[in-house]
Order: C-alpha cells, then sequence, then structure tokens
C-alpha cells in the first residue's frame, strides 16, 4: 500500500522548474544526511560488525532495495503493522514495488532464486538502508539502517546459540554495556493457533481497556497485543495466559536448550514472556538485546528463528534463524558512551614557491605509500594562512616546504598539537621520523 497520497497536481516543465525560485530543498523527513564529522563513528561500528560476522564464518549478501511488494505480504505478514501501514509501497507500470522494510525476506528470496542452500547450509550477512513509514523520533526513523545475519538451513538450537553468542560478543568488542537479552519461545504455528482463542477469550470482555491498536488486533493478531508497550494497559497485560505455559513438550525441551546454553555461555539474560516479535515468520525461539539507554526504542538487535518463511516463499521446507541490528541506535549508544573516532590527517603539507609546490606533492605520495594520512593545501596562500588551514584541519603535524628547504632536500615537521618546536628532517628520512612521532 501506498505510504502517502497527495491530490494531483499541474506538471512543471524542465525549464519552469529551474527558473522558479523556490525555497532550499531539505531531506525527507524521517531520512538522514549522515555528515562527516559523524560519518567516521559509522565507519568504525560497521567495520566492527563485519569483522565479527567474518570470525564466525557469515558471508555478505546483497538484495536490492525494492522487491516485489508480494514478498513482504507473503513473508512478513498480511495483518502486521509493517506490511498494513508502514511500507513505501508504489505502482511501476502495472507491478507493485515496495523499498524493503526489513531485511530477512529477501535473504530467504535470493536463497531460494539462487538456489544459495544446494550444497548444504548456508551462514549470511546484509547491510543497508530499511525504509518503514513511522513518525520519526529519536532512534526511529523513516530510512533506517540495519545490520543482519541470517542462518539459513541449520534445524538444531545450537545456531539459535551461536547467533547469540555472536551479537554478545559483538557488545564487548564495542565495549557497551546496560544491555540485556531478552528470551522467549512463540512455540510453532498450530500452537499459536490454539492459543490464540485463550488469548481473546480473556481480552473480548475487557476490550474497552484496550488501545486503538490493540482493538484492531484482537480478532486477527491477538498475540501482538501481548508486546504492546502502552503503560495504561500493562495490568491487563499482566493477567494474560501465558503462551509458554500453552506450548507442548517438544517446543518447552528446545527452549530450556536454547536457555541452559545461554547461561553457560555467561550471557545475561531474562526470560520475556510477552515477547513476540511483530513478523508474522516467526516460530519457536525469539530474542531481543534491549538498553535502558535509548527511552522508548530500548530494542537494538531483534530476531529468532522463521522455519515456515522458506515455504511461506514457495520453497522446501527449510530452517531458519537470524537477527537485526539497529545500526543508528547502537550508534546513539557509542556517543552516549563518549565513544569518539579520530579520522583526522597525520600531516598537513604547507608550502610556498614553484619547486617547493612540487616536492610537495612527491613527498605527500610517499607519505601515502606508508599508510600515513596526508592532506596538501592546494589554494595558495602565505605560510601564515597555510598553517591556519593546517591547525584547523585536526593534523598532528604542519610539514612546510618552502624553495629552500626544496633545495636542501629537506621538510621542516611542525608538531600543530601540544608543544614542541619546528625541525628540519631530510626528505627520505620523513616517514620514518612520524613514524616514530605517531
Amino acid at each position: 500500500m501506498a505510504a502517502e497520497t497527495s491530490s494531483p497536481t499541474r506538471k512543471v516543465g524542465p525549464r519552469e522548474f529551474a527558473s522558479a525560485k523556490a525555497a532550499t530543498i531539505q531531506a525527507v523527513r524521517g531520512m538522514n544526511d549522515v555528515l562527516p564529522a559523524d560519518a567516521s563513528l559509522w565507519t568504525f561500528l560497521e567495520d566492527t560488525i563485519r569483522d565479527v560476522f567474518r570470525q564466525y564464518g557469515y558471508r555478505n549478501i546483497r538484495t536490492p532495495i525494492v522487491e516485489k511488494t508480494e514478498l513482504f505480504v507473503r513473508g512478513v505478514g498480511e495483518v502486521t503493522d509493517i506490511v498494513e501501514r508502514e511500507m513505501y509501497t508504489f505502482d511501476d507500470s502495472g507491478e507493485s514495488l515496495t523499498l524493503r522494510p526489513e531485511g530477512t525476506a529477501p535473504t530467504v528470496r535470493a536463497a531460494l532464486e539462487h538456489n544459495l542452500l544446494y550444497d548444504g547450509p548456508k551462514r549470511l550477512w546484509y547491510s543497508g538502508p530499511l525504509f518503514r513509514h513511522e513518525r520519526p523520533q529519536k532512534g526511529r526513523y523513516r530510512q533506517y539502517h540495519s545490520f543482519g545475519a541470517e542462518a539459513l538451513g541449520f534445524a538444531g538450537p545450537e545456531i539459535d546459540i551461536e547467533l547469540l553468542v555472536m551479537v554478545d560478543r559483538l557488545w564487548r568488542r564495542l565495549k557497551l554495556d546496560h544491555i540485556t537479552l531478552e528470551l522467549n519461545t512463540i512455540g510453532t504455528a498450530a500452537e499459536r493457533r490454539a492459543f490464540r482463542g485463550h488469548l481473546i477469550e480473556y481480552f473480548a470482555p475487557n476490550e474497552s481497556l484496550l488501545d486503538a491498536d490493540s482493538q484492531r488486533r484482537l480478532q486477527n493478531n491477538p498475540l501482538r497485543i501481548l508486546d504492546s508497550k502502552n503503560p495504561a494497559m500493562q495490568p491487563l497485560l499482566d493477567g494474560a495466559p501465558k503462551l509458554l505455559e500453552a506450548l507442548g513438550d517438544e517446543s518447552r525441551e528446545r527452549f530450556a536448550a536454547v536457555v541452559a546454553s545461554v547461561r553457560a555461555a555467561g550471557i545475561s539474560f531474562r526470560i520475556n514472556p510477552r515477547l513476540v516479535r511483530g513478523l508474522d515468520y516467526y516460530n519457536a525461539t525469539v530474542f531481543e538485546w534491549v538498553t535502558t539507554r535509548l527511552g522508548a526504542q530500548s530494542a537494538i538487535c531483534s530476531g529468532g528463528r522463521y522455519d515456515g518463511l522458506f515455504e511461506q516463499l514457495g520453497g522446501r521446507p527449510t530452517p531458519g534463524c537470524g537477527f537485526g541490528i539497529g545500526t543508528e541506535r547502537v550508534l546513539l549508544l557509542l556517543q552516549d558512551a563518549g565513544h569518539r573516532v579520530e579520522d583526522a590527517p597525520l600531516a598537513y603539507v604547507v608550502h610556498v614557491g614553484t619547486q617547493a609546490s612540487a616536492l610537495a606533492l612527491g613527498v605527500a605520495e610517499t607519505l601515502r605509500d606508508d599508510g600515513f594520512a596526508v592532506v596538501v593545501n592546494v589554494d595558495g596562500g602565505s605560510f601564515k594562512a597555510q598553517l591556519k588551514k593546517a591547525d584547523v584541519s585536526g593534523a598532528r603535524f604542519a610539514l612546510v616546504i618552502g624553495d629552500d628547504e626544496a633545495a636542501a632536500g629537506t621538510v621542516g615537521v611542525k608538531p600543530l598539537r601540544g608543544e614542541g618546536a619546528q625541525v628540519p628532517v631530510a626528505v627520505g628520512e620523513i616517514a620514518a621520523h612520524l613514524a616514530r612521532q605517531n
């Protein structure tokens, strides 16, 4: 469905559009620019996640941003919030297409389309933007980013544990605390269908106490009512039937095995019997990593098993398990913890004079060959003006070259952070000198 509609407007030709004096164009609400001052922290987080995934043998897969709408209707669920009101959907010459609102269904679609599991189970990961038409707020945006891991073809609970241990390792690598794992099981589809009647029987006499969303869900998706965060409904929810108590022996035993392994791994967790997740493809183990540092947007990583998704998308019965990490939310935690990433160049080359300019370019390239980040002044100016630019760049050193230095084959190395006098260094010794200072 289309997330937003507008009334018909008169078409504006290219010339008229180009000549119109309009207000400055801004980004779409809820879709944010990542500016250079912030990008270094993004890169640090992305590199860290990729490295942790690599350690566990997960390989990258990249799917299109746009998919056929049917993929999410069949995969995510027709009566979910995502499909009913959050998707960005549009018509493309008679075909309904949607900006992907989540990453699991596209990954399974790709696995089916390309027969990725022909030679055995696969561990995959992906990253990129996702789109949901929601009310923008801190930690919840209309374009947001996610890192996801999907383990396809593994039937046993061991893979559930591996995914949880992998995420726990990531938090430790990032030095983030105040994060708790919440665990639950939602059993099989048959067990949930049987439990659905008990929920409707409980909530129906109290329908006036439910908020609008829960009233809408009562008949078509009552399990989602349990996940409501509305404070006014908490007393009613506390007395609701517990799904865990309605499960059969096999589901209980599987969950007990997961809980025992998580405890043995030393991961802090709590069982949340009201955790059900908002996508219809989940079954058995579901989990969320939550924090108290982000207000209402407490979940920073969510996932679970989806053993029926392959069949829903037209494939053979195939088990699956995975999770998605909210990139922006983890970045907010890193910022809250005071994490900073230094991305300034090591040196800024200041040069005045024809011979000096030629030497400046050669010195910079030689240093880059050795792995150093170096910026060369390219817009002229006096030594004084260039040194001001060097200071603003954040560089630790200014490399000062005039024609006298060029003739002598030296470079003046001037510390810009802390104390120290400018010293002449032979051109061939610059890299070694900076390495000793770095």
